[in-house]
């Protein structure tokens, strides 16, 4: 960092509630929805063993400080602390496969943006005027 500190992460770990910023971030309700999306399940048979290695990291600090001396070795156990969470939403086709850019679904009256890759995105110049020209395409 610019105050000669240093940040290491994120990891991704698959969540047990759509919004859960809190201390328990568990909703039956969206672990419902999950399991029974056949697209999850799809996606857990394809990276089972990376989506192990990531859940297991973010739980045991062992294992997150070995990832991160490949790349700062001088980073002990006791340098690791815990940061706030954030979410990230990602798309998921019933295939299996991710979605890794945006994704538009369009109706008769609206433009819904489905998926969009980084938070930074959503507010570039560039993705505002992509969806404008749509809108003008679609109700001009």
């Amino acid at each position: 960092m610019i105050d000669g500190s240093v940040t290491v992460g994120p990891n991704a770990v698959s969540g047990f509630k759509r919004e859960g910023y809190g201390t328990i971030n568990i909703s039956l309700t969206d672990i419902f929805d999950m399991v029974t999306f056949i697209g999850f399940w799809k996606v857990l048979q394809k990276n089972l063993k990376s989506g192990i290695t990531e859940f297991k990291n973010s739980i045991f600090k062992r294992g997150y400080l070995a990832l991160v001396q490949k790349y700062c070795p001088q980073i002990q156990l006791t340098d690791l602390q815990s940061y706030p969470a954030g979410i990230r939403a990602q798309a998921v086709m019933d295939d299996g496969s991710l979605v890794h850019d945006f994704l538009f679904a369009n109706s008769k009256r609206t433009i819904n943006v489905c998926n969009a890759p980084s938070p930074a995105t959503t507010s570039a110049i560039p993705i505002g005027h992509y969806i404008v020209t749509k809108i003008e395409e679609q109700f001009n």
